[in-house]
């Protein structure tokens, strides 16, 4: 099987790509965006250190990286690019909402948790 070919249509042209040339694909991608994970973890450019909607920008760059490899991931390794686009769609976007309202709900507990430890009791009014 690693050596059957696949009909693709890249930006209009035909092309075929074997299983193997995908692996190494998803591996370089894969690789190249922890890489930039791990360097912007052991650096911390100040430039990134601003606040951006109550977190730093490099807390929200690695938010945004880590949606991107598991969008990727479910892309290739659960074979969503051969489904239909409605079941695309329902896996990729429920995932995506439940990941973006965990992250929100996270943040704002977080958030009260901080301010609880560094003023003691405060009281949100929703």
């Amino acid at each position: 099987m690693a050596h059957e070919h696949k009909l693709e249509i890249f930006r209009g042209l035909l092309k075929f790509k074997s299983n193997t040339q995908k692996i190494w694909g998803v591996l370089i991608l894969l690789s190249l965006v922890t890489a930039v994970e791990v360097v912007l973890g052991i650096y911390k450019p100040e430039i990134l250190m601003v606040e951006v909607l109550n977190m730093k920008a490099l807390n929200w760059i690695f938010i945004i990286l880590t949606v991107v490899k598991a969008y990727y991931i479910t892309w290739d390794f659960m074979h969503m690019r051969d489904e239909t686009k409605a079941l695309r769609r329902m896996v990729v976007w429920t995932g995506t909402i439940l990941i973006l309202y965990l992250i929100f709900i996270l943040l704002q507990e977080g958030g009260y948790v901080f301010d609880v430890f560094k003023d003691g009791f405060v009281k949100h009014d929703f």
